[in-house]
This record gives C-alpha cells, sequence and structure tokens, in this order.
C-alpha cells in the first residue's frame, strides 16, 4: 500500500493526544474518535499481511503500540460470517470499519449463573465508529455480517490490549473466563520509511492541529 502515511499520521496525532494532557476518558474518546473516523474513510493504507484472514477464527494484528502503553493499534480481521466471543475490555476502546460491514452485540453481565442481558445490536457500515469503556458500556461481540466477503476494521485501546488479561463470557450462564487475546503477527508495518519509492511527499508526516 503507497498510503500507509495515514496510519503514521494516525499515530502522530493519538501521540499529540496523551502528550497535549487530553486525560479525561471524554477527551480521549471525542478526539481519538475524530482521527480514527480520518483514518478508515479511505482503504488504501493498510498493507495486505495485516488483512489476512485465518480459516477457523478471528486475527488481531498490531499495528502500533505506544511506547509508553497510552494506547495500541490494532486490525481485526473476520473471514466470512465468523464471531469474536462476547468479550470486554477493561479500558476505552474504539473501533473503525475499514472494509466489509459487521455486526455489533452489546450485553450486561448479570453476575454469575445468570444469563447475559442483551442491551444492544446494529450494523455497522464501513466507516461506522464504535466505543466502549467500563463506564458508557464494556461487553460486546462483533461478527461479520459479510458471508462471502472479509471484513477489517482497526481498533483503539487505551493500553497493550494484546497482554492484558480480560474476560470472555458464555452467554447462557455469565460465565466469567479469563482471556488475553494476543498479537497474531510478528512483524510491524514500517509507516516511518519516507524514502522515494515507498511514501509518497507528505513533508514531516505530522498531523495537523489537535483539537479537543
Amino acid at each position: 500500500m503507497k498510503n500507509l502515511w495515514r496510519l503514521r499520521d494516525f499515530v502522530v496525532g493519538m501521540t499529540g493526544l496523551f502528550d497535549k494532557g487530553a486525560v479525561t476518558e471524554v477527551d480521549v474518546l471525542r478526539a481519538t474518535g475524530r482521527l480514527l473516523s480520518a483514518l478508515v474513510a479511505h482503504d488504501d493504507w493498510l498493507p495486505e499481511e495485516f488483512a489476512k484472514p485465518h480459516a477457523a477464527h478471528h486475527q488481531e494484528y498490531l499495528l502500533h503500540c505506544d511506547p509508553l502503553e497510552r494506547f495500541s493499534v490494532v486490525s481485526v480481521v473476520l473471514g466470512p460470517s465468523q464471531k469474536m466471543p462476547v468479550h470486554d475490555h477493561l479500558t476505552w476502546c474504539l473501533s473503525g470499519v475499514l472494509r466489509g460491514m459487521e455486526h455489533f452485540e452489546e450485553y450486561r453481565h448479570e453476575g454469575e449463573g445468570r444469563p447475559m442481558l442483551k442491551t444492544g445490536d446494529h450494523i455497522g457500515p464501513q466507516g461506522e465508529i464504535e466505543a466502549v469503556s467500563p463506564s458508557i458500556g464494556d461487553i460486546h461481540t462483533i461478527s461479520n455480517a459479510m458471508p462471502y466477503r472479509t471484513t477489517v476494521s482497526i481498533h483503539v485501546f487505551g493500553a497493550n490490549i494484546g497482554v492484558m488479561k480480560r474476560h470472555k463470557f458464555v452467554l447462557p450462564t455469565g460465565e466469567k473466563q479469563d482471556y488475553v487475546s494476543g498479537y497474531c503477527n510478528t512483524v510491524l508495518p514500517n509507516f516511518w520509511n519516507a524514502s522515494p519509492g515507498h511514501q509518497p511527499s507528505r513533508g514531516s508526516g505530522m498531523a495537523g492541529p489537535l483539537l479537543i
């Protein structure tokens, strides 16, 4: 992909967000939502090695982790009709549909031994932005709404999400199971290479002023 600078600008913008001291969740979700909307508005930048589906289950590819683990950026790939487990995050998360169409289902944990309560259900087309967090609702599942195509969404978390211990849930019983998602890739996209033939000319590559 020739437009990997889009990811670079997103990372620069996110880093600037935290460096500028936007510490409340409301500030972070609002500003991150604007940056993520701009990123997923164009499906011309994600290298294909970070968009490959697995035949049996969804894939989570790390695209970037802030050195201080203040945020991480992940591409989530769902093969045709695949579905993620019902899970929580224990931190804020924004997701944006980059390719295809996804089905979102939200749940509330009613306690061990009781069925999970479904609180929402909707379809997200390309460009849709979703937010979850412990304060606004943190448990959901995402499935591929397209039976014959792979979907890709970009997720931004308020932590190094792949190493966090969080939870999966059993819908009929509310059983909570420890869950560490990990990452399926061993290399990261090199969005800093601005040499001729790798990146279009974008000046310094720095994102514009961030308005919170």
